[in-house]
């Protein structure tokens, strides 16, 4: 097998292996990750990556109205002063052209590119223990190794594509949100259809409605959404982030979502119908995620919740003209923010528009696809596009898409059969210094991404530092540890409504059969960065450690 050579001035490391630590994943977190290893630590890294570019997520979503859902101020690394000073955001909430030109400007900023393989998916990864090394190959079979191996492979980057039959006799186009062509897609006249109504599917309906001839919308599940209310940011608006970077930052990395916002300290409960609703109103016309922060108790309090599910639902009634595709639209079946909480521009309001129809799977399901659309049991939909907004293998697809093994050969998959196993979210109990960024356990994809991305990296960065001034080789996290970790994620999801929302993919509801279990860390990105400092200080508690 051929063998890629060491990075850019690496020399041999002492340990034998090409690197001193391999990176999956040329996204976020790998990009940091390559930055605190290499230059920071002065470790030779080798990141690799499956894509003809950077950027991870924002590589391959590409999709119609494509665009964050953090504010732009908030959804960038806070790891450097000197970044934050040259980089200016042009919107409130980025789209994913500005955020992967941001991307770029941080890999040509601190010459991440020269560690950097591209068009390089990884297949496999085995563990040799007499070596005390990871050895991973890619998809051209070419092998490399290092003693630390480092997963950065995202949390929603193995895109689900459902097993309808007939997909392969399907004569027009099919697209997933998630793979999505880089020469976009023109949908000028065209009879489009669309399958799925999370939050991509409601970015992308508004957008494809504007050109297309016309488009049916496939719901599977009814959802809600505020209002993004997106701008262009004003100059006062960018003075006032510059000068307060310190707050925001501290904001961020001390509350629970890791957004610029704190939730407020007040019970939906304790207040005035009129004055709920004078606060729903003016939390509405503000739009975004803030909405879920208007009360303290809106994920721990059913009758609290049901406040703010009840306006959300006379918003989409008051929104959308017609009664009976009101109806279906507001018809949801959990509590609010139990499932990732959308936000959007203008996606009830294309409900009114002659070109665009609901059709309501839960009456009719899809039967199949045939060669000229798609089939339900009321009714057969001719089409030239398909676009499957039916989202990802969360948390653990991406890793389990990779032959992961560790002692003894055992596979991740097996480790994993009953749901993911493992400590902090950071390592799996048999797969010695392997560490998985922003994995199931860890509060991932219930916070701002960027602020879970440092908060890990710098964890691991820490770690391994520490490692090599004490001499010691390998790191492993302890079984008891990561069972009790399960059992501690367990419960804080089971003291929120959380697990309420049977189809959720936090859940891995979207994929059939997988296991159904509540995947991220649901006690708030400031309670486990205390947790993962403690665990650090005690010695690594909970790690057994060797030279």
């Amino acid at each position: 097998m051929n063998h890629i050579a060491p990075g850019s001035g690496a020399g041999t490391p002492a340990h034998g292996g090409d690197f001193d630590a391999i990176v999956i994943g040329a996204g976020f977190s790998g990009m940091y990750l390559l930055h605190r290893l290499r230059d920071q630590l002065g470790l030779s890294v080798r990141v690799l990556e499956a894509a003809d570019g950077v950027g991870g997520t924002w590589h391959w979503n590409r999709y119609p109205g494509a665009r964050c859902d953090s504010e732009s101020h908030s959804y960038c690394y806070y790891f450097s002063k000197e970044l934050l000073e040259e980089w200016e955001w042009s919107e409130r909430y980025p789209t994913q052209p500005e955020i992967l030109r941001y991307l770029n400007h941080v890999a040509d900023r601190f010459d991440l590119r020269r560690d950097i393989a591209l068009n390089t998916r990884v297949s496999a990864a085995r563990f040799d223990e007499a070596a005390n090394l990871w050895q991973v190959t890619t998809a051209e079979g070419r092998t490399l190794s290092a003693p630390f191996l480092i997963t950065a492979v995202g949390c929603l980057s193995a895109a689900n594509v459902p097993k309808i039959p007939g997909l392969g006799d399907f004569a027009g186009q099919w697209y997933h949100t998630g793979e999505w062509p880089q020469e976009g897609v023109d949908f000028a006249g065209k009879r489009v259809g669309q399958i799925g109504t999370g939050s991509t599917g409601i970015q992308a309906v508004p957008v494809i409605a504007e050109t297309a001839g016309h488009l049916w919308v496939f719901q599977r599940t009814a959802n809600y959404s505020v209002p993004a209310h997106n701008a262009p940011l004003s100059p006062e608006a960018k003075r006032w982030i510059r000068e307060h970077r310190e707050d925001i930052r501290e904001v961020m990395t001390t509350n629970t979502n890791g957004h610029p916002f704190h939730i407020e300290d007040r019970s939906a409960l304790a207040v005035s119908e009129e004055e709920r609703q004078r606060l729903y109103e003016q939390a509405w016309a503000k739009g975004g995620l803030q909405f879920r922060a208007t009360f303290r108790d809106l994920l721990t309090d059913k009758a609290a919740n049901d406040t703010a599910s009840e306006f959300l639902r006379a918003k989409i009634r008051s929104i959308v003209k017609d009664p009976k595709t009101a109806a279906i639209l507001s018809n949801i079946d959990h509590p609010y923010a139990t499932k990732r909480p959308p936000i959007d521009s203008g996606y009830f309001e294309a409900f009114n528009r002659d070109n665009v129809t609901l059709v309501d799977l839960r009456a009719a399901p899809i039967e199949r696809i045939t060669p000229r659309g798609i089939k339900t049991k009321d009714a057969e939909y001719p089409l030239d596009i398909i676009v499957f907004a039916t989202g990802f293998d969360a948390l653990t697809g991406p890793l389990l898409r990779i032959d992961v093994r560790g002692r003894d050969g055992r596979t991740l998959r097996d480790a994993w059969e009953a749901g993911p196993v493992n400590y902090l979210g950071l390592q799996v109990p048999g797969f010695p210094n392997m560490f998985t960024m922003t994995g199931p356990g860890s509060p991932s994809v219930l916070c701002n991404m960027p602020v879970a991305i440092e908060q890990h990296a710098n964890w691991i960065a820490d770690c391994i530092a520490g490692m090599r001034a004490k001499g010691l080789r390998r790191i492993e996290a302890r079984p008891e540890a990561a069972q009790t970790w399960v059992r501690d994620v367990n419960a804080a999801a089971e003291s929120t409504l959380l697990p309420e929302a049977g189809s959720s993919w936090y859940l891995g509801a979207n994929v059939p059969g997988k296991p159904r279990v509540f995947m991220p860390y649901a006690g708030g990105m400031a309670q486990y960065r205390a947790i993962c400092d403690e665990v650090a200080r005690k010695d690594y508690e909970g790690f057994a450690l060797s030279a």
